[in-house]
């Protein structure tokens, strides 16, 4: 397979990669035939996908607006992914232009051209660490260059803790987080859910097990469960609901039956 000019020497291109799937499914050149292969199995299960993913975007523009209408200017995005039309940074400096946003991946390749599309923006960089390690995180370069943790940070988990097991201590990674920021901080987080699908749950599980032979487990999770991952945090209104129902723009009654799919929510740390 030829190897295109933006993939990172060293990945091997025969595994697919969440972020390069997530990447397909939001309509974005920056994925492999594997990853693709990938996407349209799980797609058998739930042709919705895009939908979801799109919605996951919607909630996380609305949510990047509220924080700065809160005077939150500081953004900490873990599990990124490729970049795709719509980032956080183009977000947050639209409504204000000093605003201060770090991405963080584990995947090379959505480092690698990662870096490649914020080369030269002194506001915004990537770090290359894992969220389940927490204090390489908040002990990078591009966080400790960028960020002032003394005063108020949104951390942005979209799309994210959904692939961490129990093994991986999901909850005492987020608590770990919460700790380091400061009272006012935000937490923006969505999370995938059996509820809310619209096709019943043995379907769903189809897609699941996709998910879990490409060695990525997506973990669904109840609605009481994610709640706790805004332990410490004070929800903010309408707290934890489907994301076209988060403060939307325009009427949920239009949205896609698949956009309701999970769970979305803010927090703010007291």
């Amino acid at each position: 397979m030829d190897r295109p000019a933006w993939a990172p020497p060293g990945i091997d291109l025969s595994v697919p990669s969440v972020s390069r799937i997530y990447d397909y499914y939001l309509g974005g050149s920056h994925n492999f035939e594997v990853d693709r292969e990938a996407a349209r199995r799980a797609m058998e299960f739930l042709p919705g996908l895009p939908k979801i993913m799109q919605a996951n975007r919607a909630f996380m523009r609305r949510a990047v607006r509220h924080a700065i209408g809160e005077g939150v200017t500081q953004f900490l995005d873990i599990g990124s992914g490729i970049p795709t039309f719509g980032n956080v940074h183009e977000v947050a400096f639209a409504a204000a232009p000093d605003a201060r946003v770090v991405y963080v991946d584990h995947d090379p390749v959505a480092v690698a051209h990662s870096k490649a599309v914020l080369d030269g923006d002194e506001r915004v960089d990537i770090a290359a660490a894992d969220l389940r390690k927490p204090k390489d995180v908040l002990r990078s370069s591009p966080v400790t260059r960028l960020l002032d943790l003394d005063r108020p940070v949104a951390l942005l988990l979209v799309a994210v803790l959904h692939f961490l097991e129990d093994a991986d201590r999901p909850y005492e990674a987020v608590e770990e987080l919460r700790e380091a920021l400061a009272p006012g901080s935000l937490l923006i987080l969505t999370h995938a859910s059996f509820e809310g699908i619209p096709v019943p749950e043995a379907q769903a599980d189809g897609t699941v097990g996709v998910y879990r032979d490409i060695r990525n487990p997506l973990v669904m999770r109840s609605r009481d469960e994610v709640t706790r991952f805004f332990d410490g945090f004070e929800m903010v209104e309408p707290g934890l609901v489907s994301m076209p129902h988060w403060r939307p723009d325009t009427p949920p009654e239009q949205e896609d039956p698949y956009a309701f799919s999970g769970f979305a929510g803010v927090g703010r740390k007291g």
